[in-house]
């Protein structure tokens, strides 16, 4: 497993240049892709940055999936055009894996409709993904505030997930897997244990607020890791060690009190919970 540096996810504002500053600086191993920044980049330019991050020991990790898939057909056919030359520039630059998050609810469609719409949509993604050696990762997101707030319940768990995944039957589609989502889904181990590496594409690892039940938990209000001990992340990450993965892993908190520090005590903060977390790993 790899130390992921994600400023968007953290608050910080930051390049691609400034992103691998901040990565080296502060002892992360990987640094999030950006596709539209690596597009524009001429053999040269992108051969000196790959030297650059080779020689502070950086790699690449999981790129965010641009397709707006889960609203109108328009929008979803306008990204679907664009998403071969965004897949190209990643593979250019040697990047392997994608993801994104999946809505847990619909005021409109069924579950069964929205799941129909998912796997027919996320098909056709994946296939272009998997033509530029791109693997697809799925988050599901876990809290029951979130997914009770619609009429229509969707995908909030790791066995729907899986199910969603079987559907669309594309090679090298598979978990988005979070620490705050398995928490709030109420899995356990027995869960974990039931994937392989190949199934994980990348991992987000969060702590839970303290003194609220785990069915009150609000999706945007979370912690870095190790902050107050509600997740078991000893069981989370020695159990993701005992099978193998070997990708990135990266915190992911939508924490308001770190989003307001500068963006270097930002980042810094972050190393510091994430290998707190890493030393839990026996």
């Amino acid at each position: 497993m790899k130390i992921d540096l994600s400023c968007g996810r953290i608050g910080v504002r930051a390049d691609q240049k400034q992103a691998i500053d901040y990565a080296h600086k502060y002892g992360f191993e990987a640094v999030v892709p950006d596709a539209g920044y690596l597009g524009k980049l001429s053999d040269s330019e992108l051969a000196a940055l790959k030297a650059d991050m080779k020689s502070k020991n950086l790699v690449f990790s999981a790129a965010g999936m641009p397709v707006d898939f889960r609203n109108d057909e328009s929008k979803f056919q306008q990204g679907l055009k664009a998403l071969p030359a965004s897949s190209a520039a990643l593979q250019r630059a040697g990047v392997t894996r994608t993801g994104t998050w999946l809505m847990p609810t619909h005021a409109e469609l069924t579950y069964n409709a929205n799941f129909k719409r998912h796997a027919r949509r996320l098909k056709e993604v994946t296939r272009i993904l998997a033509d530029h050696g791109l693997r697809f990762g799925m988050e599901y997101v876990g809290p029951k505030t979130l997914w009770s707030s619609k009429k229509y319940p969707f995908i909030h768990s790791m066995p729907e997930t899986k199910e969603l995944i079987a559907a669309i039957d594309v090679k090298g589609v598979g978990l988005i897997l979070d620490s705050w989502h398995w928490y709030t889904a109420h899995e356990t181990k027995d869960d974990l244990l039931t994937l392989t590496n190949d199934d994980i594409v990348a991992v987000d690892l969060n702590d839970a607020p303290a003194g609220l039940e785990i069915d009150e938990q609000i999706d945007q209000k979370r912690e870095l890791p190790m902050a107050t001990g509600v997740i078991d992340l000893a069981t989370f990450l020695n159990t993701l060690n005992s099978i193998g993965y070997d990708g990135p892993v990266r915190a992911e908190p939508f924490n308001a009190a770190l989003r307001k520090l500068p963006a270097d005590q930002a980042v810094a903060a972050t190393s510091t919970a994430m290998k707190k977390g890493f030393a839990l790993i026996n």
